[in-house]
Parts: structure tokens; sequence; C-alpha cells
């Protein structure tokens, strides 16, 4: 079976890699010849672990190809997955400019049945707008006849497990609209079919809400846990053991109820913001998820008012050092990451801030240039600082050696921004923990 992919984004390049492994032929597609000139010597545009041995894997084998033309390839496919990006408009609305760039160029070059499968988040709506693209330019060219059908296959991948959540999904969701379509996408997830994982067909509407829904449901928990958290540290309750109370109950489950300092990342906030907007265009206030944005922006902020508390509002000159920037641990993203939030603010106090992230250090210079101190470790980031913050809970931060870290320190105080630490194991070595819903 012969698919193409355009985008070779994070969602496209995965999904691409990932399908040539069950034996697909999948060709990736993308404008920027640069990015495919890239791919094709076998470097991958974006960190996400075990990704690059599956694209040399599949690419040798001749299972998995780089093109930047979507017409020079598609009359050879069934297939075609849009997986562009939809980033958010000043008002919080998905930009669909690309996933309809896709849809006229889909209408302008198939000769024949093909089916365009929208993998890209997009709201409620967007089928028919893509239906009429595609319509439009097979009208242009004198061709209404040819058939073409339309698919929606949201992604349900983490950052940092996406290949995992590929090969073995809770669930596939497809949105289809005929007996011919649907068996066309059971040939391609065959595979999967075969390991018993749920593949869910539903009518398109429902299939690009659940994408929605979802994701705002998660962030709906980490919001909740986080606005207890902070009740917590107010009552001189523990979240922690509040949290694994709940989390015993089966009706709530512990997943999502981890309270930090708030999420990022490209889905949730986008997503959220995306889904109060939908509602809002429809005439339906979308009144929790509205609080949900609302307590995780200011929840971004806690490290700093932590800080500044610590530091009585004189953060001027003092040297804060950050653990962590990516909005997750795998991953250099830092789209959304708290990180930015806190250094902003740092900044704009005055403060010295030195960082380490063990894989997004690139993607911070590429952001804020010279605007912090980088560092080659996480001992050398602590160096003469007046506090430690920690924003990113990589594996190698989370048993730190406290005697070497408070020798180097300048002074004694660590906000721990997700919560990993204990002040035992730190008090033992004179430094004092900051934390989050715990006295």
């Amino acid at each position: 079976m012969k698919i193409a992919i355009v985008g070779t984004g994070y969602v496209g390049l995965v999904s691409g890699a990932c399908f040539s492994e069950v034996g697909v032929d999948v060709t990736c597609v993308d404008i920027d010849h640069a990015k495919i000139d890239r791919l094709r010597r076998g470097e991958i545009p974006i960190y996400e672990p075990g990704l690059a041995e599956l694209v040399s894997r599949n690419s040798s084998a001749g299972r998995l190809h780089f093109a930047t033309s979507l017409p020079e390839v598609i009359d050879d496919v069934e297939i075609v997955f849009c997986a562009v990006g939809t980033p958010p408009d000043e008002d919080g609305s998905a930009d669909l400019s690309y996933v309809l760039d896709v849809a006229r160029e889909f209408g302008r070059n198939i000769r024949k049945h093909t089916m365009l499968v929208v993998k890209s988040t997009v709201p409620v709506g967007t089928s028919e707008l893509v239906r009429a693209a595609v319509r439009s330019e097979l009208e242009a060219r004198g061709c209404p006849g040819i058939p073409f059908e339309l698919a929606s296959n949201p992604e349900f991948l983490k950052e940092g497990a996406a290949i995992k959540d590929f090969m073995s999904p809770d669930r596939v969701v497809i949105g289809i609209e005929s007996e011919q379509g649907r068996k066309l996408m059971e040939k391609l997830y065959r595979p999967f079919l075969l390991n018993n994982f749920r593949v869910m067909f539903m009518d398109l509407p429902s299939a690009e809400m659940t994408k929605y829904a979802a994701n705002a449901m998660l962030a709906t928990r980490i919001s909740f846990i986080n606005e207890i958290a902070n009740l917590c540290e107010r009552v001189g309750a523990d979240v922690n053991a509040v949290r694994t109370a709940m989390g015993a109950d089966a009706r709530i489950g512990s997943k999502f109820l981890y309270p930090g300092c708030g999420y990022g990342g490209s889905c949730f906030p986008k997503d959220v913001r995306s889904l109060i907007r939908t509602g809002r265009e429809y005439g339906c206030d979308m009144q929790v998820i509205s609080a949900v944005e609302a307590v995780n922006e200011k929840q971004k902020s806690i490290v700093f008012d932590k800080l500044n508390r610590i530091f009585d509002g004189k953060l001027d000159g003092r040297r804060i050092a950050m653990w962590g920037l990516a909005f997750k641990p795998e991953t250099d993203d830092m789209r959304c990451a708290p990180a930015l939030e806190v250094i902003s603010r740092l900044l704009n106090a005055g403060a010295i801030v030195s960082v380490y992230d063990p894989v997004a250090m690139d993607e911070c210079r590429r952001r804020l240039g010279n605007a912090v101190v980088y560092t080659a470790d996480m001992y050398e980031a602590a160096e003469s600082a007046d506090a430690l913050a920690l924003l990113t809970e990589w594996k190698q931060f989370r048993l730190p050696d406290w005697s070497r870290v408070s020798r180097h320190m300048a002074g004694s105080d660590v906000v721990d921004g997700r919560n990993i630490y204990q002040s035992s194991d730190l008090a033992a070595h004179g430094l004092r923990l900051h934390s989050i819903g715990r006295k």
C-alpha cells in the first residue's frame, strides 16, 4: 500500500516513519527543500527518542521516501495525509491556511479515486472547508467528476513517547463518510487491528471534536490539581497525600494529577484556546475550559513568584540557576514552556539567569539569543547561584548530588517547579526546598 504524508513536522514525520515500519510505502512531502535534503541525509529536525533510528532503517529498506512536491507522487498513492501545522491566530482560532493549501493542491492533481485524510488538529467543520476547496479546484480543471474521499484521523501522540503511542495506541479515531472509505482505512490500519488495538470509526465532526475534547480534559485535570495544590499550601496540607488518595478512587485515577508550574507545548495551549474560540463562534460559552486556561497562565508564574518572595522582591543582580527549559522531558520543544515565562519575568526584574537543559539548549538560543547564560551541565548552571529552580523533570535532575550543589551555590534556596524533591534530602546539605502544594 502506498501513501503520501504532507508535512514533515512532529506529526507527519513520526506518522510516516511508523507507517513504514509496518510495511506501508510512505512518501513524506514538504515544500521546505532544505528540510527534505536534511531528511534524505538522515538528519532529523526534531528531537524524539528512537525517531532517527526508525527513519534510517525504513529509508534504507526503501519503504520511506522524501519529496518536495505532492504532484510528483500523487498518482501512485491511495491516500494522502494532511499533517501540516495549524498555528493559533491572535484570537485563539486555528490557522487553517496550510490545511487548505494542501486541499487545493490535492484537488489540482488527483486523476483517480484518492482519499484525503486530515491528521492535523483542526476545529469542527474543517472537513467541509476542505471539501469545498477540493471541489473548487476540480471544477476549475473541468473535472468535477473525479471521485475523492475525506477522512479525519486526529493524532494522540505524546512528545517523548510518540513512537510507542503510534505503534501501541490506546485507540485510533477515524472520521469517515462511506463504507468504501472505511475499508480503505481498515486496510491501512490492519497491522494495528491484528494486535487488537481499538480503531473507532465515527462521523467527521465527531472525530474532529474528539481531539479537542481529549486534550481539554487532560488540561483540565492539570489545572484542577494545580489549584488544589495552591490551596494546600495555604492551609498547611500536603498535595502529594491528597493527590495519592484522590487517585486511588477508580472513578478518578492518578494520571495527569501531578501539580507543577503549568502545562505548555504545542497541543494543550493551542487546542484549549481553539476550543474556546469554536464555542464562541457557535454561541456556547466554554466556562470550564476558559477557567482551565486562566489557571494555567497564572500557574506558569508560580516559580517566579516564589523566587520573588524569597528575595523580598529584590531580584536585581541575583543569579538564578534554572534546570530544564523544554515544556516536558524527552523533547526539545519550548513552545509555551513555563520556563519562558519564568525567564522573561526574571530578566525584567534584573536577575541573571544561568540555564541547562539536556536537549533544548539550541532551541533556547534560537528563542532568547544571549539573554541568558548557557552552561555545559546542571552543576555548572548552579555555580554561584543565589537560588536554583527546577522547571523540567528530566531524569538526570531527579537525584542530584546535593552536597555538590550546596558547595557551588552562593545561596541555599531551591524552588521545585515539578514537586520531585524531598525537603529532608536537601536540608541535610543546608538547602531549603520550596515546592508546590506542600508546607
